[in-house]
């Protein structure tokens, strides 16, 4: 049993919090918001009352929060140099590459191990342990944190040094935006030939357009797999996180140089269905319901 400081209990980190608790850790635990708190708190952590009091004597500090501005905050005002400096210190939030590397950079100057750690799989996959981890940072830093990041997930994958795990995941879910979109639009086509839905999925599932975002979670109701949209698009991993992830996507691509025009597009969809026809709240695979123009702004 290790104590373990848990900053960030969110839809994320609520779950990830309460899988260390099953698994035999003593949890202080923190968050802005008193109904996180007090969620957490039920599934058994313990409640701190700040980032700060969370930490101390911490063997591992644990992060999940919303943007990179956030990452620096708690870890520049309430963790590096005041956390042991012998405890592993694990970045989760989904942030820009940049301020991965740069905070990852301050705490190995002040004598800690960190790692950037971001997470695929959603609320679901966070509640049942089952998320697969991108981990940046040293061989050294890695080794530690993936015992802590194997008991809130199925896959542990290094990545690669500091800020990789975030460029892993920026990649991965660009892609992810993109096959979406077009797995959007396939099956809006397909309606409009007068296709059956379920038999065009059965056919293209073992044909050469198969992909994640049709088999695994696909976005049109009573076809395949129970997803968010056989619950009206509740749930899952919502339209405003993928266009923040999206938004990172570019301004890595900018910071490189990499010509990413299908990633370019998706961020512009999204921003269209997210921000403009107010779709922020619904699971990304709703923006079939833009696509096939049957959306109704909230």
């Amino acid at each position: 049993m290790a104590r373990i400081a848990f900053i960030g209990l969110g839809n994320m980190g609520g779950g990830m919090a309460s899988n260390l608790v099953r698994a035999g850790h003593d949890v202080s635990a923190f968050d802005l918001s008193e109904a996180a708190l007090a969620k957490a708190e039920a599934n058994g952590c313990q409640r701190a009352g700040s980032a700060a009091e969370a930490i101390a004597d911490a063997e591992a500090v644990i992060t999940m929060l919303p943007a990179g501005k956030h990452v620096r905050d708690v870890y520049e005002a309430s963790v590096i140099g005041r956390a042991p400096t012998a405890a592993i210190l694990i970045d989760c939030s989904t942030i820009d590459v940049a301020t991965a590397r740069e905070e990852i950079g301050k705490a190995e100057a002040a004598g800690y191990q960190m790692v950037d750690a971001p997470v695929s799989g959603g609320i679901a996959a966070a509640e049942g342990g089952t998320l697969t981890f991108m981990v940046g940072g040293s061989d050294a830093a890695f080794e530690r944190a993936r015992s802590y990041l194997e008991q809130m997930g199925k896959a542990v994958i290094h990545a690669g040094g500091p800020g990789a795990g975030q460029a892993a995941k920026i990649c991965n879910n660009m892609l992810l935006g993109a096959s979406m979109i077009a797995t959007c639009e396939t099956f809006a086509m397909a309606q409009k030939l007068g296709l059956d839905l379920q038999t065009f999925f059965d056919i293209s599932s073992k044909a050469s357009g198969q992909n994640w975002s049709m088999t695994t979670y696909c976005p049109v109701p009573g076809v395949g797999p129970t997803t968010p949209a056989d619950r009206d698009y509740e749930g899952g991993f919502a339209s405003a996180l993928m266009l923040k992830d999206l938004r990172l996507a570019m301004e890595a691509a900018q910071s490189v140089d990499a010509y990413t025009p299908m990633g370019a597009h998706a961020e512009e969809l999204y921003a269209r269905f997210a921000e403009h026809l107010g779709g922020g709240a619904k699971d990304f695979s709703a923006i079939i319901r833009m696509i096939d123009d049957s959306w109704t702004r909230p």
